[in-house]
């Protein structure tokens, strides 16, 4: 994959400019993108691809310590993308992401923005576990966020919502902390193909203080408010 970076130091500030670039090879997905068959299936093929390729990856560490790649799932044509920051011990075991009691808080705040998990895409900034569930180092962020990058520009999405505090910093290239990120909707206006991102607490982090769960419940309302718009568009 010619277009990853290979600055030692690359991090979240050239995160949305690997998205807009080299992006000709799916041009056909980009004009015809009106969630039609030919769009998700050209779409799934190249994640299929994608994700051939990350199960062999063995450019940082935690290749040696993982059970099982993350790749994510579901939806090829998704218009909502969920980014969090790493796989968690559930998810390194069964190699999907937000299972167990994460993935239970995910899907209550899924229903109140009246989406499936089929209707959306789930995946992480880095693919493997970090060991103890630790914050990913910057020499496995340089060789997994290219990984991201390529998922947003073959699904396309119209919105990205990171969950919690990492990956909303690197996504947007801040370190304003989430407190002050939540709550309202930016565009990533760096890409060819612009999009939205919606930062949020961390589904996990009301499991431990209920208190971020009202926040939660809100800025997944706004979500379904801000589909809703676009739709009338």
């Amino acid at each position: 994959m010619s277009w990853f970076p290979h600055s030692p130091d690359f991090l979240g500030r050239n995160f949305l400019s690997i998205i807009s670039t080299n992006s000709h090879y799916i041009g056909a997905i980009i004009e015809l993108h009106e969630k039609c068959e030919i769009c998700y299936i050209l779409s799934m093929d190249k994640l299929e691809e994608l994700k051939q390729t990350i199960e062999v990856c063995r450019r940082c560490p935690l290749s040696e310590t993982r059970n099982k790649v993350v790749f994510g799932g579901s939806n090829p044509t998704a218009r909502v993308l969920l980014a969090g920051e790493a796989p968690g011990k559930n998810e390194d075991l069964s190699g999907e992401p937000f299972v167990g009691a994460a993935g239970k808080k995910l899907q209550a705040l899924l229903d109140k923005a009246q989406l499936t998990r089929d209707e959306i895409f789930i995946a992480n900034i880095v693919k493997c576990r970090p060991p103890k569930n630790r914050n990913p180092k910057p020499n496995e962020l340089r060789a997994c966020s290219p990984y991201l990058a390529e998922q947003i520009k073959i699904i396309q999405p119209k919105i990205v919502v990171t969950l919690g505090t990492f990956a909303s910093q690197f996504i947007l290239q801040t370190k304003e902390p989430i407190t002050s990120l939540r709550g309202r909707i930016v565009e990533a206006s760096s890409s060819e193909r612009p999009f939205a991102v919606l930062p949020v607490f961390h589904p996990a982090a009301a499991i431990y203080d209920p208190s971020k769960q009202p926040f939660l419940e809100k800025d997944f309302e706004l979500l379904r408010t801000w589909l809703d718009e676009r739709e009338q568009q």
